[in-house]
């Protein structure tokens, strides 16, 4: 028997014949039901349906919970309404990431935390450690499930999944109480792909039930299963971080280009202080897009080299494009570096193949960047 965590999904993996599944973070996960290349298109060109159910939740209660997020967090959480979720990030006291997680604001007392699944056990020590006043932090992992339809043709697939018309929803904004075949969610808009899409935050129980109804309901519009693969690729093309490679204990916000989403004239928070020096004096790495000029694949860990071949830094993730078909890499380097156009070498299998300093994101939702 394996000692792996599964998810509510995980009895519904068998029912696709060409489905492999690693371990992903100590889960039992599909990086592919049917081909990363062909679930990656199907939600570029569709729709794909993600099990995304490993990922952590956790509710703040309490009369000071707006506050405690804003201490630990480094975006601005006293901007959202009810409603309304926000892309943020968890800092260490010297500017490395804790982890990036989203705040949905439930109302004025309760939020909901989603954060990363190889963090759950980590994140909440850490916020537990920093609880003060009349705070409740509560971990719901085990009985939530999520699912993540993503793809052009998501809004249509929706509309056969619910039993009334829904209300307009923007991007980064949720309904709490929503009816997705059947079964009571959260319904929202966040997204990891690059396109349009719709998260479902549900019991576990409810989990198949959506599942297999969703897939019914969207047959006709070429929704198909994904797994970890297409969303990797697909995260990547559209330049969106992954935990322990775009950020990581010994990698800060700013240095991953994600200074937007840190606010530091919002008050206190844990890392501001690093965060602010750090801006002062200058980002002393960057995280840059990559093109080979060579032929060669940029993949994670790689040493990256200016021309007088001296170290500047590393692959953080890479791939063959599925979109763009182009052998593409984010690295973080120097930041003396990192101008577009800059002539870069990367070590591939003990060779220094030359790459230049691209813009990013490589892919935007429509247009597929050059």
């Amino acid at each position: 028997m394996s000692s792996l965590a599964r998810t509510p999904l995980y009895p519904l993996y068998s029912e696709f014949p060409s489905v492999r599944c690693i371990d992903f973070g100590g889960w039992e996960l599909p990086v592919q039901f049917s081909g990363i290349v062909r679930e990656h298109e199907a939600v570029r060109g569709q729709a794909g349906l993600f099990d995304v159910s490993h990922m952590g939740e956790f509710l703040v209660t309490g009369q000071d919970a707006e506050s405690f997020i804003q201490r630990m967090t480094t975006n601005d959480v006293t901007r959202l309404s009810p409603g309304q979720a926000q892309y943020t990030l968890m800092c260490y006291e010297h500017g490395g990431t804790v982890d990036d997680l989203i705040v949905y604001k439930l109302a004025q007392d309760r939020y909901m935390l989603v954060v990363n699944a190889s963090n759950i056990d980590k994140d909440l020590e850490w916020l537990t450690g920093h609880v003060s006043g009349d705070v409740l932090l509560e971990n719901i992992s085990s009985e939530t499930a999520l699912i993540a339809l993503q793809g052009p043709a998501s809004d249509a697939v929706m509309a056969k999944a619910v039993k009334d018309p829904l209300p307009s929803l923007s991007p980064f904004h949720f309904i709490e109480r929503a009816e997705v075949c059947g079964c009571a969610v959260l319904l929202s808009r966040t997204g990891y792909t690059g396109e349009d899409g719709y998260e479902i935050y549900c019991s576990a129980d409810d989990a198949p039930a959506i599942w297999k109804g969703l897939l019914a309901a969207g047959e006709a519009d070429g929704l198909i299963p994904a797994g970890l693969g297409a969303r990797d690729t697909l995260r990547f093309e559209a330049r969106l971080p992954l935990y322990g490679q775009e950020l990581s204990e010994s990698i800060s916000p700013l240095e991953a280009g994600l200074g937007f989403f840190v606010k530091l004239d919002a008050g206190e928070f844990i890392g501001r202080d690093a965060l602010l020096k750090q801006k002062n004096e200058g980002i002393p790495r960057k995280l840059v897009g990559i093109e080979m000029i060579d032929r060669g694949i940029p993949r994670s860990d790689y040493a990256v080299y200016d021309g007088d071949g001296s170290l500047i830094g590393e692959v953080t993730s890479g791939t063959q494009s599925p979109t763009l078909k182009r052998n593409l890499g984010l690295a973080l380097i120097d930041a003396e570096h990192a101008a577009i156009g800059t002539e870069v070498w990367v070590e591939i299998r003990g060779k220094r193949l030359k790459a230049n300093v691209v813009k990013t994101p490589f892919y935007k939702k429509g247009a597929a960047k050059s």
